[in-house]
């Protein structure tokens, strides 16, 4: 018996022995690397939110928390042109943080100058929404991260291959995405980073949020407290402007397209639902004084055009929606409306875009 067990060590060490020459050895060098790739922190995103606003923590999708170097990430790539075929337009070229991230234009500009088919919409307090863009058509600001960057008259990559591997041949992105996400560039990653960024754009602390939350009576001007009054009223705007956003964050036909050739059908590109036909998203009135031109066909130059529009009661249409009716606003109304949808600018959007992009 004692023979026995004694041949039997003997096989287990050699067996052993063989399974070991089968293992790759990694190196002293190779298992601290993976072991700082593990033990890497990630610094929690401390977002300020702005009076007037809801704490954004339950908007935060659980597989795309913020963390401080995500969101710096996601900054470097947005403002970045190499994300563009010709490095000529980025993210930033639609979204231009002192236009309260629009571009002031009717149409966005693409590469070799093409316009886009809509009005650029701001990224001010997207956090708060999922459902993106004019007809809604994408659902989370992941999706809609990836949108320009392939589309011809966007930012005109060939495909999400070509940006991944135009953005792994750079060292220094390479270092980022290891750091945030322990991996080579990918194209779930770009659309995280860019959409972690986004969610920290916010504008509030209004004069409006001031006067009507706070109770500062001299936030705002006479004239902004008559619109208030018409804003909840006559002007019937709360219909769709509504909650601290001033957005329903539903779609609604206006009428706008109607008095054209060609109709844009809107959400029914998304929805296929005959009730969306010409319907488009309501946006906030955060920043609006800033965002000229309005509408998605940027039709309006200025709020005072876009009062008088509603006042008429659109453009009448077989889709129109039952909440746009004429209004009979006197002309000192429509000021007192303007005056007040002014008081609606806040702070904490406010930023510069990096002067330095990774190597």
């Amino acid at each position: 018996m004692a023979g026995v067990r004694r041949t039997w060590r003997g096989c287990r060490a050699l067996l052993l022995a063989a399974l070991f020459l089968c293992v790759p050895v990694q190196s002293d060098r190779d298992l601290r690397a993976e072991a700082g790739k593990a033990a890497a922190p990630k610094s929690a995103y401390v977002l300020k939110i702005p009076f007037g606003l809801e704490d954004v923590a339950g908007y935060i999708p659980a597989d795309n928390p913020l963390t401080a170097e995500k969101v710096e990430l996601g900054k470097l790539l947005f403002f970045d042109m190499r994300l563009s075929f010709n490095n000529t337009v980025s993210c930033g070229s639609c979204h231009l943080p002192h236009l309260a991230w629009t571009d002031g234009r009717q149409f966005g500009l693409g590469i070799h100058g093409q316009p886009a088919s809509r009005n650029s919409q701001t990224i001010v307090n997207r956090v708060y929404s999922t459902e993106q863009l004019w007809d809604g058509k994408r659902p989370s600001l992941e999706s809609q991260a990836k949108n320009p960057l392939t589309k011809p008259n966007r930012m005109g990559m060939p495909s999400a291959e070509a940006l991944v591997a135009k953005l792994n041949a750079i060292p220094g992105y390479r270092e980022w995405f290891q750091k945030v996400f322990g991996t080579d560039v990918t194209i779930d990653g770009v659309a995280k980073a860019i959409a972690a960024f986004e969610r920290t754009i916010l504008s509030g602390n209004s004069p409006a949020d001031r006067y009507d939350m706070g109770g500062e009576e001299n936030a705002i001007s006479d004239s902004a407290k008559r619109g208030l009054a018409l804003f909840q009223g006559k002007a019937r705007c709360t219909r769709c402007h509504s909650g601290f956003n001033f957005s329903d964050e539903k779609f609604h036909n206006l009428g706008i397209d109607w008095d054209k050739d060609q109709v844009d059908v809107g959400r029914y590109l998304a929805s296929k639902d005959p009730e969306d036909i010409g319907a488009f998203k309501t946006p906030t009135l955060r920043e609006i004084s800033l965002t000229a031109p309005y509408m998605h066909d940027g039709r309006f130059l200025t709020l005072k055009e876009v009062i008088d529009f509603y006042d008429k009661g659109g453009i009448q249409n077989p889709h129109l929606s039952n909440l746009i009716i004429p209004l009979n606003l006197t002309d000192q109304e429509k000021a007192d409306l303007v005056e007040y949808m002014r008081s609606l600018n806040g702070e904490g959007l406010q930023m510069a875009p990096p002067v330095e992009f990774p190597r």
